[in-house]
């Protein structure tokens, strides 16, 4: 975190393989079990709409892809009405055991509690984490990330 961006940083293991985690964040048939659709067409530079199923009357939103290199990296802008742009980077690493996901969640410093916003994402990866796993995905009410649960 500097004067400038907040900057979230979250890090999940899967034991699945890297092309597995790649297709679980990038084809919208996949990403609707965890956090929503998109449409549109793929590819740097791009705007595709990302629909967010798990929050109810979320409209389409744009995110625009800013870099893309299958099976390792992902980032895009998600433009909120009304709010920055939040900048997302996903960065997938292979394991003998599985993938590495590092999640970075970079947004200009806001005037609000950035809690929920950590909370939110907590609550997408282990939907993602569950969704690789073939369990049911947790559902928000009642949801506490594991690392603030007593």
């Amino acid at each position: 975190m500097d004067n400038e961006e907040t900057r979230l940083e979250l890090r999940r293991e899967y034991p699945d393989p890297i092309e597995d985690v790649w297709s679980a964040l990038t084809e919208s048939e996949r990403t609707a079990r965890w956090i929503g659709t998109w449409t549109g067409e793929g590819g740097v530079g791009n705007t595709i709409m990302l629909s967010m199923t798990a929050e109810e009357g979320s409209e389409p939103g744009p995110a625009v892809i800013r870099e893309c290199d299958p099976p390792k990296r992902l980032v895009m802008d998600l433009h909120n009405t009304g709010e920055p742009t939040w900048r997302v980077e996903l960065t997938l690493t292979p394991r003998a055991d599985g993938t590495v996901l590092d999640f970075v969640h970079r947004m200009p410093k806001p005037e609000w509690d950035t809690s929920d916003i950590a909370k939110g994402w907590h609550f997408y990866l282990d939907r993602l984490g569950a969704s690789l796993a073939g369990e049911p995905v947790p559902e928000w009410d009642g949801y506490t990330p594991p690392s603030l649960e007593a």
